[in-house]
């Protein structure tokens, strides 16, 4: 059986999107390796998300993949436009975004609701659980944005603070779409095997440790503005 062209570029996306986003974690933060691999997993994963929420919608429908892929798809997005716009500022592309995101959250929610009230606890075989964390974390964003968007633009230590966060948690997302989320691949072996989890921690630990180290370079930088 063939497949069809949009799973095609679905898998090809995801694929390419968690090798480069990976190799942009490893390589030196504005470095001109850092922003080609940047670019390279800003149009994989737009690709893969895209494509992701076509076939969670219309080929096999799953609410709560078109949820994952939308906020996915937006966490790429704003994310890549953040590091680009250094001066600040903001335009109708933020705009777009915040609505999007509104959107995307509200019915994330809405769906985790009427998946708690159903007999299973679930849609479409997706806990109310996962609806209420991408929901949630969709409303975040929207209240990020808002914010955003009040202050005229961010510059500085809170934008590198915003794409970075941004851009790992999509990244996350992916690795988490892969594994566990495709454990068919694996065999059985593999699965009960916690190193699989290693990216994942990797992860989490290189946000986590570069948030910390753009929260200090700011403190810094306030400190010497009052010296």
């Amino acid at each position: 059986m063939a497949m069809s062209p949009v799973l095609f570029v679905h898998i090809c996306g995801a694929t390419i999107g968690l090798l480069s986003g990976y190799m942009a974690l490893l390589f030196r933060k504005g470095s001109g390796l850092h922003g080609a691999a940047g670019n390279v997993f800003f149009i994989a994963m737009l690709s893969m998300s895209a494509s992701g929420a076509y076939i969670a919608a219309f080929v096999h429908p799953i609410a709560g993949n078109v949820i994952a892929a939308l906020v996915t798809f937006y966490l790429v997005a704003t994310a890549w436009r953040t590091a680009r716009r250094r001066n600040g500022g903001t335009n109708l592309y933020d705009v777009v975004a915040l609505l999007l995101i509104f959107v995307v959250g509200a019915a994330g929610l809405r769906f985790g609701f009427q998946a708690a009230a159903s007999v299973k606890g679930s849609k479409d075989g997706i806990p109310a659980a996962a609806y209420f964390v991408f929901g949630s974390v969709a409303m975040l964003c929207a209240l990020g944005d808002v914010r955003m968007i009040m202050r005229g633009g961010i510059v500085g230590a809170r934008r590198i603070a915003r794409h970075l966060w941004r851009m790992c948690l999509a990244l996350l997302i992916a690795t988490f779409s892969f594994f566990p989320g495709q454990t068919k691949i694996f065999s059985r072996a593999l699965r009960a095997m916690p190193v699989l989890y290693l990216p994942h921690i990797l992860l989490l630990g290189a946000m986590i440790f570069w948030l910390i180290r753009v929260s200090v370079r700011k403190r810094v930088q306030r400190d010497r503005a009052f010296a």
